[in-house]
């Protein structure tokens, strides 16, 4: 059984045959550090997730690279206002490591409410995870200082100092690079 599989029988709770009817539906696909799995501007028609590796989802503004999130094994990745949508997309995802993903298109997608009967009602379960996820980390924006972000990410997420850049991290705490630097070197002084 692939990760894929596992995460969706776990989450989903559906059964062993709509499980297969499901996952044939991904194809396997690897991508390697630095490729572009989808453009700021293109439109996204695809959902994957993540094997093995880890994404970092970012905008260009004002001259600068703002990261909204960086993620890896176990995380789904797409750019939701294009594949539910068809919007442009307001972000890139890059590869930050060489991925493996398993990817369905939009049309695939749409087929799962005709293979798996409850997949509805599953599906707005997902969307009400991933909306109260991004409800938690604006209230921790919002009621956190800089400091408080820097810990909380450290010990939510400090795996990710050894797999992304400084500045990357810095910029999804909302701080600058030298801001998350003293805050760093405050920390680690204990």
């Amino acid at each position: 059984m692939t990760e894929l599989e596992q995460y969706i029988k776990v989450y989903f709770g559906i059964s062993p045959a709509e499980l297969a009817q499901i996952a044939a539906l991904f194809r396997e696909e690897q991508l390697p550090r630095g490729a572009i799995y989808l453009a700021e501007g293109a439109y996204c028609n695809k959902l994957s997730f993540i094997s093995e590796g880890w994404v970092r989802t970012y905008a260009h503004r004002d001259g600068r690279e703002i990261t909204q999130w960086i993620g890896g094994k176990g995380y789904f990745i797409t750019d939701l206002a294009g594949l539910m949508f068809q919007a442009p997309s307001r972000w890139q995802i890059e590869a930050l490591t060489d991925l493996r993903l398993y990817t369905i298109d939009r049309e695939n997608y749409e087929r799962i409410g005709r293979l798996a009967p409850r997949w509805h009602e599953l599906e707005k379960l997902f969307i009400a995870k991933c909306f109260t996820f991004l409800e938690e980390r604006v209230f921790q924006f919002l009621s956190l200082d800089a400091e408080g972000r820097y810990r909380l990410f450290v010990e939510q997420q400090g795996e990710l100092l050894n797999v992304a850049p400084l500045q990357h991290i810095a910029s999804m705490l909302g701080m600058t690079p030298e801001t998350f630097s003293r805050i760093r070197r405050k920390v680690l002084k204990g």
